[in-house]
């Protein structure tokens, strides 16, 4: 009677276990990142609360990563400078220069008084098409 009932009550505790899993696995915004890289969306993951962290954009196939940095503004601390580049250079291919507008209007949503800088190779790209 005790080994039956302990038994029920071991099954339920893994049930339970289990959907708290997949429930983790499906809203980890890691997984929706690469889940839109793979179907070449935008896709923005970003710890705001952890300005040490770096954020990750993946935009039509590329995946970017960018340097937040805080600083002063006229009403408090926030973010002041941001550092963005193509994790791979490579899958560049084929993006124009209004698709680094978007991205950059994309992070003015998030950080607007944020200078976006990028790194070489597209600062010279943004620099040589204005």
């Amino acid at each position: 009677m005790f080994g039956v009932i302990l038994f029920r009550l071991l099954l339920f505790t893994l049930i339970i276990f289990l959907i708290v899993k997949a429930i983790r696995y499906i809203l980890n915004p890691k997984r929706k990142l690469e889940l839109a890289h793979e179907h070449k969306q935008f896709y923005f993951w970003d710890k705001r609360d952890d300005v040490r962290k770096n954020f990750l954009i993946t935009y039509k196939g590329v995946l970017f990563e960018g340097e937040k940095y805080l600083g002063t503004t006229d009403k408090a601390f926030e973010i002041v400078s941001i550092f963005i580049w193509a994790k791979d250079t490579n899958k560049l291919q084929g993006l124009m220069r209004e698709d680094f507008i978007t991205i950059e209007a994309e992070l003015q949503k998030h950080y607007p008084n944020a200078v976006i800088n990028w790194k070489n190779p597209i600062r010279n790209f943004l620099k040589n098409n204005e």
